[in-house]
């Protein structure tokens, strides 16, 4: 497959962890969560990178392997995953994950349950279909069309006041933001358009001159990739245009149910049964298939086949 874009794509694998999971690029995850996700009044210094996949306390619990997973200076904990195609139980999966930081806080001993900040946030190549706020008459409500395209969710009361402050999710539907470069004003909007558009551009744009995205720029140029990085990300980029190919096709989508094209609805379908059968290696799926074995081991999560 011949790479023709300058600059990779930020919603594969190898993309994502290049530009925000290594020690050398840490400041770019640094800056995106003090300008995107975290309130005004708070900003991060430095953070520590954790292993992302962590194990229930049993035998019987769940295992869950994170994009990243990073602590900030004050303890503040932050999960970052670049969700790319719709999952069932996309909800019940962010909240299963927020709960493995909050547990390896817990201390021996004498203990007094104060816990650090919890933040769990996903960057969606996708839309939320059937969750949209509406009005007593059936509209879609003005705050939600203010906030369309960043999400913010926290425990509240039946009075809608915050309960519990110290666990917040955050979502960005990235098909929501539609602003253009001369629109830019903010580093939030200059992050959303850079992590949207990033492949396409052929230079960087004159909107973004911070030496931030100077940086970002240079760890994202495919040219300066060693050729097994070349390699890596070539099949990253096709289990990304796999996935969506297969996913989003093939995801329940209520009324369009029936518009599901069946020869991807049979593949996804093959792989799922091959690997709740066990029988085979990952390996040997994605070659039964013809596809990669990432796309395999993106379907064994999505549809939580541990």
């Amino acid at each position: 497959m011949a790479l023709v874009e300058k600059y990779i794509n930020p919603f594969t694998d190898f993309g994502f962890k290049k530009l925000f999971g290594t020690e050398l690029n840490k400041d770019l995850l640094i800056d995106f969560l003090n300008e995107v996700v975290l309130p005004k009044e708070r900003r991060i210094k430095d953070l520590t990178y954790r292993k992302n996949e962590h194990i229930g306390n049993t035998e019987l619990d769940r295992k869950a392997i994170f994009d990243l997973y990073c602590i900030g200076t004050d303890g503040e904990r932050f999960i970052v995953e670049m969700q790319k195609a719709k999952q069932n139980y996309f909800k019940d999966r962010s909240v299963f994950y927020s709960t493995f930081p909050i547990q390896e806080q817990a201390q021996r001993g004498d203990w007094d349950y104060q816990l650090s900040e919890v933040y769990t946030v996903g960057i969606l190549d996708f839309v939320f279909s059937d969750d949209e706020a509406k009005d007593e008459k059936g509209k879609k409500s003005e705050q939600t069309k203010q906030n369309a395209v960043r999400h913010e969710v926290k425990l509240k009361n039946e009075y809608c006041q915050v309960f519990y402050d110290k666990l917040t999710f955050i979502y960005l539907e990235m098909p929501n933001f539609n602003k253009r470069e001369n629109e830019l004003e903010t580093l939030y909007d200059k992050w959303l358009y850079v992590l949207k558009y990033l492949p396409t551009f052929s230079e960087r744009p004159r909107k973004l001159q911070e030496r931030i995205f100077q940086r970002l720029f240079e760890a994202a140029e495919i040219a300066k990739f060693s050729p097994e990085e070349k390699e890596q990300y070539e099949e990253s980029l096709k289990s990304y245009r796999d996935l969506k190919n297969v996913i989003d096709t093939a995801f329940d989508e209520g009324e369009n149910k029936g518009k599901i094209e069946g020869k991807l609805e049979e593949k996804i379908n093959n792989i799922k049964k091959a690997l709740v059968r066990k029988k085979l290696t990952i390996e040997e799926i994605a070659e039964d298939f013809d596809t990669t074995i990432d796309f395999v081991l993106q379907i064994k999560e999505s549809h939580n086949l541990f």
